[in-house]
């Protein structure tokens, strides 16, 4: 019997492992059900779970954030895996712990935010990374979360009141709210007593409209002594008729905003208090009270029983109470004022051992707890209260006093059976019926009924109740066995007052195992209800055999690797050891290559017919099955091979077995060893051109690209063009354009971005060739093109797959802006005028860069009183006035003295009228370059400045000495450069009359005639001053 149970448990364990390598769990994230609506400020918690995941048992979790105002764009908020996983958004929040993440379990987390803003409404994200062998599930899971304004308010005339025991008491608080969405409101009244830390609850309104008191006054709420009234529409008016001193303290209103999730649960979005009103109350009475509170007086031995001791007084924290239990005239427990408990006997043993226990629980209450109760528990209690107080003479004086009488009966409880099991067989075939009985024995007559359970404990040592037997005779069977029951597989009988019997007919494997009969014996409590005093049980095991045990498959194969169009044979040996009537069905499994799970091909059923599968039909075209005569050989052949046959194969069997009631029962099934097919495709002979270009054009040109296919692996073959574009100063490039095999078009994420849709042009020039043309090229097109070729071919199945692909050369692509060649005249120039009188300026443009430039001209003045530079006028290209690169001093309009003139497309003018003295200075203009570009946007190409025009002012009735004066140039030419022409002139006369005088003297001094000398010419010359220089030659004497 031994073997046996091992060979099962193999066979078993062996089925398991089989079925667990070709499942796989699916991971399922969730995220609690949104859109959750959370006030501005509060705080806020999310859950989210994770299962069906493989790898470690601890999972991470990352939250992220989609913006109502960017609906697509991804914020990153935190992580359990990297620290730095936050945006800066929110990357001083998670660094604060405003926002933080707790772990509730390895696979499920809270994401806390602490304090919650209106930027952080949203669609959040809860996505887990990936542990698996496999991508297989969903890994994240989403939410939305709408923050809306805090509008709760709550407020009360916050006063402080003296009032006497007996007085009433009214207390008024408005609370309103303005939140659009639906929302409940709870307003309660609570008090603050001093020396407590936590407020007691009066009276409350709940947020579904209910009145609910607080522990304390529930019996004054009871008997009318507190109200809690809404007399308006925001007012909540708070009643106490009588106060008494335990009232005393501070009273306030607080009052809570709830809103419905959408799982139904309310959530608390808000909470406020009022201010607070203080209630002084002078008490009026110090006599007090006792009684004795239990749940009930009657109790079974081993029960527990709760005596509370109560008084009802004044001022209790304030006054000193000692409290001792009498149980049978015998003090048996006793607590002074310090609250330390006293026990005496045998109660204090109990009390060590924890079966007893003496407790203060609250002021005015005193608990007596008796854990298991005794027989010799039974008697009368009493509750004996001693007051001590002081006089107004500084004595002590005790008041004394007892409650009534409390009477406890403990009833005591035993059973005398014994119960033995015994069976017809311990070890039957599957199919066979099996009896038990189950006999009860009893030292003394029993005391009351039976009621008999069965249960069954498998191998895994888990318990199945089966059916049962109440007291009153009524046979119940479990819902796990009700069926069988109905059918009469499942059998329960009384045959004698203490014999019970239990038949399972038609034996499965499933009813191996302990059974165990189990009798509980009750009898009538005080109240006529049935109680329980004993239960036995005894049990006998019994072993089923399985006919799986002897089924066995097995699969092979002679052509695990075949190209396109070849054929291949598979075989399927079933050696069933079984009664040969018992009918099994084969199932042909198939999982693809990049399959999850395997999927049934076709089958031969137990009736012997022929069923495919419906994912995989498609099969049967060019598939042959055929079996054996004794049904023990099952073969699968396929002809012209393709692609969707490469996988993995499989072979299943399934015996069955007739049921009860005409169903049939699947006893046991099998699978047989993987089988591995490589369909393979044929080689590749794709080339495409890889030569490296160099491309350079300007501005709005039309650019063409080529891709070139060198060679190809079939005539028929299609291919599928990808276009990638990559920036100069980018290392990845992006999609531009993809012209799929069957000539349909789809644009890159390249083309949206550079706004190349409308400009991009693509061709099939030839089978081999492909040209992509760029129109109205634009500066931000230079970069690197490249082409990608995929080539596609026909399968078996005339289904198109891609074989290969190949990438090209790259193309360099640079965009230029048009050459500059703007040139403005530079010659320089004079011009004098007399003031109020008009002068002009002119501006030539000798060369420009392109033929549809525009110019943006501007004047500028540079005088010897300014010598920083000031713009005199400017038009822009646009030829708006003062739209140039300066703004004119000089007002526009109809009184302005500036008159521009264009005379031609590269000639202008500027003349100003009624010249001004300050109107003097060194005046140029400057022209800027202007051109569209392809978008239609202006860019500025070039600036030049013209030569200067020194213009000189008058003043009205200067004469020609101040005109001189006045105008550097024409004074230096007459009175600076004369001088030294005429210096060399003087000299020359000098030197001709020195000659002549020494020749005169020769002749004539012999004679004793008298030699004439001149003296050096006298000059005065100012260079700042407004006349002319005097030039005076003086006669010598003669000596």
């Amino acid at each position: 019997m031994g073997s046996n149970m091992t060979m099962e448990c193999a066979v078993v364990f062996l089925a398991l492992l089989l079925f667990a390598g070709t499942s796989s769990a699916k991971r399922v994230v969730t995220v609690q059900t949104g859109t959750l609506y959370r006030t501005v400020d509060s705080h806020i918690t999310i859950w989210c779970n994770v299962s069906g995941y493989q790898g470690t048992m601890e999972q991470d979790f990352q939250w992220s954030i989609y913006l109502t105002s960017a609906p697509e764009r991804e914020i990153q908020i935190i992580s359990t895996k990297d620290p730095n996983y936050a945006y800066a958004l929110y990357g001083e929040r998670v660094r604060s712990k405003e926002i933080y993440i707790e772990r509730v379990s390895g696979d499920s987390v809270l994401l806390h935010i602490t304090k919650l803003q209106q930027q952080d409404q949203g669609e959040y994200e809860c996505y887990t990374p990936n542990t698996d062998a496999h991508y297989l599930g969903v890994y994240s899971a989403k939410m939305n979360l709408t923050v809306i304004p805090d509008t709760l308010s709550v407020s009360s005339a916050g006063q402080t009141l003296s009032k006497v025991e007996g007085d009433p008491l009214s207390l008024t608080c408005e609370v309103s709210k303005q939140t659009s969405q639906h929302s409940h409101l709870s307003v309660g009244w609570f008090l603050h007593t001093a020396g407590q830390t936590a407020a007691q609850e009066i009276i409350t309104l709940s947020r579904d409209f209910v009145l609910r008191p607080g522990g304390t006054y529930r019996q004054r709420y009871s008997s009318g002594d507190v109200r809690l009234d809404k007399t308006g529409s925001t007012s909540y008016k708070l009643t106490v008729y009588m106060l008494q001193p335990s009232d005393q303290g501070e009273i306030y209103c607080e009052a809570t905003e709830w809103i419905q999730d959408p799982d139904r649960s309310w959530f608390a979005m808000t909470k406020k208090q009022a201010d607070k009103n203080v209630v002084n109350i002078q008490a009026t009475d110090k006599e007090f009270n006792i009684q004795i509170n239990t749940e009930r007086r009657a109790y079974t031995a081993g029960e527990p029983a709760e005596l509370r001791c109560i008084i009802d007084a004044q001022s209790i924290p304030e006054r000193y109470f000692s409290v001792s239990w009498v149980f049978s005239s015998t003090q048996v427990a006793v607590m002074g004022p310090n609250a330390v408990p006293v026990l005496n006997g045998d109660y204090a043993l109990r009390e060590g051992a924890g079966k007893l226990t003496f407790r203060k629980e609250s002021d005015a209450i005193y608990l007596l707890k008796i854990h298991q109760l005794r027989q010799e528990d039974t008697g009368k209690y009493i509750c004996r209260v001693t007051e001590r107080e002081k006089t107004a003479t500084g004595d002590f004086i005790d008041k004394n006093k007892r409650s009534r009488n409390v009477q406890i009966s403990i009833q005591p409880l035993k059973s005398n059976i014994t119960v033995s099991v015994t069976s017809n067989s311990s070890n039957v075939p599957e199919g066979s019926a099996v009896h038990f009985t189950c006999t009860v024995n009893s030292i003394t007559e029993n005391q009351g009924r039976l009621s008999v359970s069965w249960k069954l404990t498998d191998k895994q040592s888990q318990a199945w109740e089966i059916v049962s037997v109440d007291q009153e005779g009524m046979v119940v069977p479990s819902p796990s066995y009700r069926e069988r029951s109905s059918y009469g597989e499942v059998r329960v009988e009384r045959v004698r007052s203490g014999t019970f019997t239990l038949s399972v007919y038609n034996t499965l494997p499933k009813d191996q195992g302990l059974y165990t009969c189990t009798v509980t014996e009750w009898v009538k409590g005080p109240k006529d209800e049935w109680e329980t005093i004993g239960e036995k049980s005894a049990g006998t095991p019994v072993t089923v055999t399985a006919v799986e045990s002897i089924f066995f498959m097995a699969a092979s194969s002679r052509t695990p690797s075949v190209t396109y169009n070849e054929s291949f044979d598979l075989q399927c040996i079933v050696k069933p050891r079984y009664n040969p009537r018992v009918p099994a069905s084969v199932t042909w499994r198939f999982k693809p290559v990049n399959g999850t799970e395997f999927q049934d091909l076709v089958t031969f059923t137990r009736d012997g017919s022929l069923q495919w599968g419906g994912r995989y039909s498609s099969f049967g075209i060019r598939t042959t099955i055929d079996k054996s005569s004794s049904n023990s050989n099952f073969r699968l052949s396929i002809s012209r091979a393709s692609k969707q046959e490469a996988g993995t194969y499989q072979c299943a069997a399934e015996l069955w077995r007739k049921n009860y009631d005409n169903t049939w029962t699947k006893i046991t099934n099998r699978s047989s060893n993987l089988l591995g097919i490589k369909v393979l495709q044929p080689a590749s002979k794709l080339r495409v051109s890889k030569a490296d270009m160099t491309l350079a054009f300007v501005e709005d040109s039309r650019v063409p690209l080529n891709c070139t296919i060198a060679s190809q692996t079939s005539p028929d073959a299609q291919y599928t063009v990808l276009w990638y574009a990559m920036k100069e100063d980018e290392a990845d490039a992006e999609l531009l354009l993809k012209i799929n095999h069957n000539s349909a078009f789809e644009y890159g994420t390249y083309a949206e971005e550079e706004r190349l849709k409308s400009r991009v042009q693509s061709e099939r020039l030839s089978p081999q060739l492909y040209s992509l043309t760029l129109h109205q090229a634009e500066l931000s097109d230079s970069g690197s093109y490249y082409c990608r070729v995929e080539e596609w071919l026909l399968d078996p199945n005339n289904a198109w797959y891609k074989l290969t692909e190949e990438t090209s050369g790259l193309t360099k692509v640079t965009i230029k802006r048009p050459e500059i060649r703007l040139k403005v005249e530079e010659s320089e120039s004079n011009m004098t005028v007399k003031e109020e009188d008009a002068f002009t300026l002119g501006c030539s443009i000798s060369s420009q860069s392109s033929k549809d430039s525009h110019f943006s001209v501007s004047w500028y003045v540079i005088s010897s009183e300014n010598p920083e530079r000031e713009c005199v006028f400017s038009i822009g290209h646009d030829n708006v006035f003062g739209n140039g690169n300066c703004s004119s001093s000089e007002g526009q309009g109809p009184g302005s003295r500036l008159q521009f003139e264009r005379t031609s497309t590269e000639s202008y003018s500027l003349t100003i009228e009624k010249a001004r003295l300050s109107d003097a200075g060194n005046y140029y203009c400057q022209v800027e370059e202007w051109l569209l570009d392809p978008r239609n946007a202006w860019y500025h190409l070039a600036e030049a400045n013209s030569g200067v025009t020194v213009v000189s002012v008058l003043e009205q009735g200067s004469s020609l000495q101040s005109v001189i004066c006045s105008n550097d140039s024409l004074f230096y030419f007459i009175f600076f450069y004369p001088f030294p022409i005429f210096g060399i002139l003087l000299i020359t006369i000098l030197l001709v009359r020195y000659k002549a005088r020494n020749s005169s003297k020769n002749s004539e001094g012999k004679n004793g005639a008298p030699l004439l000398w001149i003296k050096e010419p006298h000059i005065n010359y100012s260079p700042t001053c407004l006349e002319a220089p005097s030039l005076s030659l003086h006669p010598g004497s003669v000596e």
